[in-house]
């Protein structure tokens, strides 16, 4: 009867999201008061459950999420990810013109959410397609492949910065395990993939053409890669610099308070003030205005996420998730594949990777703490889980539709293709990893 509940409760939050189109923080707000009750949960206790649901998921995590969302949010606005993408085109040359928006669009994805990342780069995508006379979508593709593998796998964005939280991994070694993954993802999704993609007749709209800044107004090219790639670098260092230093020492334990992520973000995004604000001109003021333009954008992710922190702590309160976690024991299928399977269902319902990615974190999570499956590496099965099959019910797949002005048939053939093979190779590459780890 549990595990009835527990399906009726999951379908009643896809139909609420996908066929009522209702906000998911409502819908799982609503799902989860209806499961405890179901569930037995006191009547009295249940608000209490979903409360410290939310307050306990998002505690360890508004800091990095708004920090990161501040720290893309100025590299965008300053004109940092422009200088980086130009860079990169003259660096790599025409010849090569598909590897340079492939490593811009892997640069520019770490700090910016995706869709943030997406709308930014279509006017250089565009750009290179009307110079060179490219085909639209081979030219496209790649980078927009590497803008998803950042934002399924790569910490510090939210789904994969909630899994971590969730299942008490380390943030510096999903970060390198994820980057492992991340690469060949990206090419065999990216660039190899669209070779069978030229023939392919996209014309972009012209009211999706984008303005830049002068050149004379872009930060220099230091500063520019420095302050996107600074979270990844200091969580990257502080990891391996651990690994050599006892925790017991004085030196330890500063090294230790330098790995934690809301550290780390916070001497980024210190460091791009200066670097990408002040240094450029810009008063504090706007440099803060900036940052609080950039919470707006984060405000509903944040509350999503929270409120699927209230599902997981509901399912943990009645006691049903150890029963989950007894019964998937006896299940004849290895963990992580478990894990992308649920994952990719979720997704393949619902249409949003992050809903999909903490769905079934909260299923999964009794199953993790049991120790059975390496934390780290269950947070990129179930992100590259959380990307698989992404269709009508993404908006993603719109975005790619109307921005390329591509039918429906080639937007499946292309971009659902494209979400689909990064999620199979990140799989096979969680589960080769294992074999080592």
């Amino acid at each position: 009867m549990t595990f009835l509940i527990i399906f009726l409760c999951i379908a009643g939050l896809v139909l609420m999201i996908t066929w009522g189109k209702i906000n998911p923080f409502l819908a799982f707000l609503i799902v989860s008061i209806a499961a405890g009750l179901l569930l037995g949960i006191p009547f009295n206790k249940v608000i209490a459950s979903v409360q410290f649901g939310i307050g306990d998921t998002l505690g360890s995590l508004v800091i990095i999420i708004a920090l990161g969302a501040m720290l893309g949010k100025l590299v965008a606005d300053s004109g940092a990810a422009q200088k980086i993408a130009s860079v990169m085109m003259k660096a790599f040359g025409v010849k090569y013109i598909q590897w340079a928006l492939v490593v811009t669009g892997f640069i520019i994805g770490i700090p910016l959410f995706y869709g943030v990342g997406f709308v930014l780069m279509i006017p250089l995508i565009f750009s290179v397609v009307y110079q060179y006379k490219l085909p639209a979508v081979y030219i496209g593709l790649p980078m927009l492949a590497a803008l998803s593998v950042t934002f399924g796998f790569l910490p510090p964005h939210p789904s994969p910065t909630a899994l971590v939280v969730q299942f008490h991994a380390n943030m510096g070694l999903t970060l390198i395990y994820g980057l492992i993954i991340a690469i060949p993802a990206i090419i065999i999704a990216g660039p190899l993939f669209s070779r069978t993609l030229k023939n392919i007749h996209s014309v972009p709209l012209e009211t999706f053409h984008g303005t830049s800044l002068p050149e004379d107004r872009l930060p220099g090219t230091v500063s520019s890669f420095l302050s996107a790639l600074l979270p990844v670098v200091l969580l990257m260092i502080a990891t391996l610099v651990a690994n050599f230093v006892s925790p017991a020492t004085s030196f330890g334990k500063v090294v230790s308070f330098l790995a934690e992520p809301a550290v780390v973000m916070l001497i980024s995004l210190s460091v791009a003030t200066y670097t990408l604000g002040i240094k450029q001109g810009s008063s504090i003021k706007s440099v803060m205005s900036t940052y609080a333009e950039s919470v707006k954008d984060i405000a509903m992710i944040l509350l999503i996420i929270g409120s699927s922190g209230a599902l997981k702590q509901v399912l943990t309160d009645s006691g049903i998730s150890q029963e989950i976690a007894a019964q998937l024991n006896h299940v004849n299928i290895h963990p992580l594949i478990l894990a992308w399977l649920i994952a990719a269902i979720i997704r393949i319902c619902v249409g949003s990777a992050t809903v999909a990615g903490l769905t079934t974190a909260g299923i999964l999570a009794p199953l993790i703490l049991q120790g059975h499956v390496n934390p780290n590496l269950m947070v990129l099965s179930i992100g590259a889980g959380s990307l698989a099959f992404s269709h009508v019910n993404d908006s993603g797949f719109w975005m790619f539709k109307e921005y390329f002005n591509v039918s429906i048939k080639d937007t499946i053939r292309s971009w659902t293709m494209m979400e689909t093979i990064i999620s199979l190779v990140g799989l096979a590459g969680v589960l080769i990893l294992n074999i080592f780890v």
